[in-house]
């Protein structure tokens, strides 16, 4: 398990009035933390979220592709391929 992390975050004028409205007896969440902790798991969902859209575009353009386009590789080729991409 990974170590917990604290974090200071100074927020002023208009961002400290929003997350002042979204916190305590009026707002959605009970103190700061939690509502960060919402927020970073939003963006953790997001981008999750990009990330299958852009994985099911790349299955959808692979799957619409006629089967005479295809070219047969061997599992090496893959492999260098990939490692290939990896360093850049």
């Amino acid at each position: 398990m990974t170590k917990p992390i604290n974090l200071n975050v100074r927020v002023s004028g208009p961002l400290s009035e929003f997350i002042a409205a979204n916190v305590g007896e009026d707002g959605l969440y009970e103190n700061v933390s939690e509502y960060v902790r919402d927020l970073i798991r939003r963006d953790r969902e997001r981008v999750e979220q990009e990330k299958f859209e852009a994985l099911k575009a790349e299955l959808q353009r692979a799957f619409a592709t006629p089967d005479d386009q295809y070219v047969e590789v061997t599992a090496d080729e893959v492999i260098a391929r990939n490692l290939r991409r990896r360093r850049g």
